[in-house]
């Protein structure tokens, strides 16, 4: 198999967890404080959640 046949198609529903028997729809991610965008959260070099519109940077504290 080609590289580009084992990556898995990534669509705007990995951003929301659905319960179907509540009707309730959650965002997985934070919202940015700032522009309100959805934050990425990224493990290495140290964990941290990030914005990719305004490069706002929050770390985790242990």
């Amino acid at each position: 198999m080609g590289e580009t046949e084992m990556k898995k198609e990534r669509g705007i529903w990995h951003l929301y967890d659905v319960d179907y028997a509540k009707r309730i729809v959650k965002l997985k991610n934070r919202k940015c404080p700032r522009c309100s965008k959805i934050m990425g959260f990224h493990k290495e070099p140290r964990p941290r959640w990030t914005c990719g519109n305004c490069k706002f940077t929050e770390y985790i504290r242990k």
